[in-house]
């Protein structure tokens, strides 16, 4: 049998089907959003005139309840830009210790803003305390930052904040005078799981940064919602990162297209993920934590997560493991590769170690 070769050089047999679970990010675009895209009219997003981008963001800012919304080719750049257009230099942001523009963001904030970071605990739920956020305010006073933001993650690692946290929190850093940023890269999986629209998640913050190329399916782009103010500002940053783009529309229809028909079917996501769990419990040796989204986590005992990741890859099966191992459903696997997933792991742990 014929055998190629993929990921980090393990062989596989040739026509095998491979189940991608590193991440929603590996999805490709579906025929209907590439009709889309081609079919986008188009100017040049720079000088504000390409009529697909325009639009998107009219729409995108319409849905999450904001006065006006900007299409960015990341989310990292999306966060960074909000960010930014809060915060001056020498403030602060209360952040959890393991968010996304904390930790996995390259620091930018502090290295392109001169903003400091003040990060808290995650709770296993990835809420923070309200007291430690409390606490982490700084009185006005020349010694200390000003703190100005309160960053919160919706989803975080897999989870929906709870909605009564959600307005705990920002009703906090509203009363301490804070403005609150979402970094609502999986916003519309939160909104799903919590069976909510996601403007009842938003409305509780003065900006948002969404992600259509995740388990939406977009191909790339994110978008920063909130005052007209606020993403003007939020504008010349973008600017200034690199950001301006010019015939952006094809970006933008993918996005738009996956606003229209990927969103109720993150549900299916989630079902599979349940199902990928559920396959995967009581197996001695793995301990699997229940998701609530999209996105399982399993610790392996002894040492032996990277075998089983190299054992998975051996079979089509890919996965990661920088938290403990990482399995995320998406629109391109569907229950046979679940299951596929699933009688892999349960092979590796047949055998002793």
């Amino acid at each position: 049998m014929t055998a190629v070769q993929y990921g980090s050089g393990t062989l596989r047999p040739a026509g095998e089907r491979r189940v991608d679970l590193r991440s929603d990010t590996v999805t490709q675009p579906t025929a209907g959003m590439r009709e889309a895209m081609m079919a986008a009219p188009l100017g040049d997003d720079v000088f504000g005139d390409d009529p697909t981008v325009n639009a998107l963001q009219e729409r995108v800012a319409g849905l999450l309840g904001f006065e006006a919304a900007l299409f960015m080719p990341t989310g990292t750049q999306s966060n960074l830009c909000g960010l930014l257009a809060h915060c001056g230099r020498g403030d602060e942001y209360i952040v959890g210790q393991m968010a996304h523009t904390y930790r996995y963001e390259g620091g930018g904030a502090a290295v392109l803003g001169s903003i400091q970071p003040q990060p808290l605990p995650n709770q296993p739920d990835g809420t923070l305390l309200l007291s430690d956020i409390e606490a982490a305010i700084k009185p006005d006073d020349a010694h200390f930052a000003k703190t100005r933001l309160l960053c919160l993650e919706n989803t975080w690692n897999g989870n929906a904040l709870p909605l009564g946290y959600i307005e705990q929190a920002t009703a906090l850093a509203k009363r301490r005078g804070l403005a609150t940023h979402l970094d609502g890269a999986r916003l519309f999986n939160a909104a799903v799981a919590s069976q909510v629209p996601a403007r009842e998640i938003t409305r509780h913050f003065d900006s948002v940064s969404v992600c259509f190329s995740k388990g939406l399916g977009a191909p790339v782009g994110s978008a920063l919602c909130g005052s007209r103010e606020l993403i003007a500002r939020a504008h010349r940053v973008r600017k200034m990162a690199g950001g301006g783009m010019r015939q952006v529309g094809l970006l933008a229809a993918a996005a738009d297209y996956a606003l229209t028909h990927h969103i109720d079917r993150l549900a299916d996501d989630h079902a599979l993920a349940q199902r990928l769990a559920a396959g995967m419990a009581g197996i001695p040796g793995l301990t699997v934590t229940p998701p609530q989204t999209n996105i399982v986590f399993a610790q392996v005992a002894d040492g032996r997560g990277a075998a089983l990741l190299a054992h998975l890859a051996a079979r089509g099966v890919l996965a990661t493991g920088l938290i403990g191992l990482r399995f995320v459903t998406h629109l391109d696997v569907d229950a046979a590769g679940i299951d596929t997933a699933i009688a892999a792991v349960r092979e590796f742990f047949s055998h002793p170690a």
